[in-house]
């Protein structure tokens, strides 16, 4: 049966062929001709769209360091799937992950332990879980290349099944931040005033966390765990420098991490670096350069005022 990533990318190829010709560079123009790079582009193109919608949600609520923290989670997915002998880690990465969204939630809400403190101490143990899982199987012996492609992000990992994978769980965020949309952020503004009002809080939080985790574990193959953070957060920071209310700031956010995937994807072929870094050191540089930017147009303003 096919996925819907195939079924999309079926469907985009030929426009994708069309625009080759226009494409910069020696090499950008095979991520629009090869289908191998056709699905690099589609997965990144669906995961700066959920990113950007995502991120914008997760810095309100602070909890920007989450991803960060389910993204080495799901080291330990995938040490499971190779000890176990599967050829495809990501249900395991992304079992890990949401168990460990949960129960970061439930420590948060129970007030067992603050959210940081709850997203260290999982990720920490379960990464060290995953190395010493890896360590002690001698038909592994350590860090194979698949375990390289989750830590750093491999564009030669990104198979149909794994876009089939990114582009489902990608609609489902899309669909379910829309739905949920005025519920997480009367929560993340006031909580208790939400409660009052009926919103099931908990219950929003609950799913907004899993769904975070789903996310994280799509993105790790491009970007790799050590990198989702930066495709999570530098947009939607850069976004909100910008916008003057919330909704706007989710379509810049999405804009911005659209631009440095696709900036970050043609920098990497050209100068032959690492897609995942390439991108979040893109989106990393344009939060920079807006960041200084409007510091700068303020300073005038405040001085025009003050020689007033």
């Amino acid at each position: 049966m096919m996925g819907l990533g195939v079924w999309l990318l079926e469907r985009l190829s030929p426009a994708m062929e069309s625009l080759a010709p226009l494409m910069p560079g020696k090499y950008f123009d095979m991520f629009f001709t090869v289908e191998m790079f056709q699905r690099v582009l589609l997965a990144g193109f669906v995961i700066a769209l959920v990113a950007g919608a995502l991120g914008s949600f997760l810095l309100i609520r602070n909890m920007a360091l989450i991803g960060d923290g389910i993204a080495h989670v799901t080291f330990g997915g995938v040490a499971v799937a190779l000890v176990v002998g599967t050829a495809y880690p990501l249900p395991f990465a992304a079992m890990f992950s949401v168990l460990a969204a949960v129960i970061i939630f439930e420590l948060q809400d129970r007030g067992i332990l603050n959210g940081d403190t709850a997203i260290a101490i999982i990720m920490t143990g379960t990464l060290a879980f995953g190395l010493v899982l890896l360590r002690l199987d001698d038909n592994i012996g350590g860090i194979t290349p698949v375990v390289e492609a989750f830590l750093y992000g491999n564009l030669l990992f990104i198979d149909d099944q794994s876009l089939d994978f990114i582009c489902t769980i990608g609609l489902l965020a899309l669909l379910l931040l829309s739905f949920m949309y005025n519920g997480l952020l009367a929560s993340a503004v006031d909580p208790i005033a939400a409660r009052v009002q009926g919103i099931p809080v908990k219950a929003i939080g609950l799913t907004f966390s899993i769904l975070t985790a789903l996310v994280v574990v799509s993105m790790v193959k491009i970007l790799g765990a050590l990198l989702v953070t930066a495709l999570l957060v530098s947009p939607a920071a850069t976004a909100q420098q910008m916008a003057k209310s919330f909704r706007s700031s989710i379509l810049l956010a999405q804009l911005y991490a659209v631009t440095a995937v696709v900036v970050g994807l043609y920098l990497s072929t050209e100068k032959e670096t690492g897609a995942g870094a390439m991108i979040a050191l893109v989106a990393a540089t344009g939060f920079a350069i807006v960041a200084i930017t409007r510091l700068l147009i303020r300073g005038v303003f405040l001085v025009q005022e003050n020689l007033r």
